[in-house]
């Protein structure tokens, strides 16, 4: 059987990983701010904090595909899965799900006591989205704020690895965090859209069981709205130059949400939104343009969003 068709490595779903690029903003910002972290020898360990943060969410994966392969049964995708299709032992995986987390977690402390404590959250925010009784994945709400929640961690795990000792901005973190639960929040809504038929989603997911069409697209307004607040206080507090990609942030959201629409969207299965050029080109021009503006200085955007001087 080819390595990549082994069940127990579909389950630690190693093509997620490039979710992990949720890291580089807290890198690229966190060597704005502190240059002085900067050197050739920062490679290495940024490398071992992908790989690091990777092996945590594969953990996650593992107790994910574990706890849901009941529900996943009544899914007409997931029901394909290795676990609810019968071809893993669950006691192997469970010891995978335990030998990953731990190899992800207690390998951080090579990259600083911030970071460790960092990943220990990221690998128990999966426990507390999966493990009843609390079982956030089942509340409405609760299941998008608690899963996006990784964006952030994430966000603080690149800040971290870069070895800075700056704190990171509050309303920074706090964007990544609203954009994530927008993302999250998409997703949902076309889940619910695919399976049409409010008994069956409601079985599949508990918290569809509360979510209708209406109040998942007034919870996207929210966490998008929330996004561009937060976001809008960090740029004009650490960057101005920010605001010029504004146009284009807006464009990718509003381009998401038209995905979040079609049958059978990509969105419930991000791994595959790069089969969407359009998004994928627009996405690749926001961030080259992101970062560009995060080193050219443009004094006159500063004037003209300076206080009105009194009369």
């Amino acid at each position: 059987m080819p390595l990549f068709k082994n069940p127990y490595l579909q389950i630690a779903r190693i093509d997620h990983w490039f979710k992990n690029v949720f890291m580089l903003p807290g890198i690229v910002i966190a060597l704005y701010l502190d240059h002085g972290v900067w050197s050739v020898e920062l490679l290495p360990r940024l490398a071992l904090a992908f790989l690091l943060v990777g092996l945590i969410a594969s953990s996650y994966y593992v107790l994910n595909e574990i706890l849901d392969a009941e529900t996943d049964k009544k899914h007409p995708v997931k029901c394909k899965r290795p676990v609810p299709s019968g071809r893993v032992n669950v006691k192997i995986a469970y010891f995978e799900w335990i030998l990953l987390g731990a190899a992800g977690v207690f390998g951080s402390l090579a990259l600083g006591p911030a970071f460790f404590i960092t990943a220990l959250l990221l690998w128990l925010m999966g426990c507390i989205y999966n493990i009843k009784p609390i079982r956030t994945k089942d509340k409405p709400y609760l299941d998008v704020l608690s899963e996006s929640l990784n964006n952030p961690l994430r966000l603080l795990l690149g800040w971290y690895a870069t070895g800075t000792a700056l704190i990171p901005p509050v309303s920074l973190v706090l964007a990544y965090w609203m954009i994530g639960a927008f993302f999250m929040a998409v997703k949902r809504f076309a889940e619910y859209r695919h399976i049409n038929d409010p008994v069956r989603a409601g079985e599949y997911r508990q918290s569809f069981q509360h979510y209708n069409e209406e109040r998942l697209l007034i919870s996207i307004i929210y966490y998008v709205a929330a996004f561009g607040l937060f976001f809008g206080i960090f740029l004009i507090r650490y960057r101005t130059e920010l605001i010029l990609s504004i146009p284009l942030i807006a464009a990718v959201i509003a381009w998401y949400i038209h995905i979040g629409f079609h049958h059978d969207s990509p969105v419930q299965y991000p791994e595959k939104l790069y089969k969407n050029q359009g998004l994928m080109i627009l996405l690749l021009i926001t961030t080259v343009v992101m970062i560009s503006l995060m080193y050219v200085d443009l004094p006159w955007l500063h004037e003209l969003f300076s206080k009105t001087p009194a009369i």
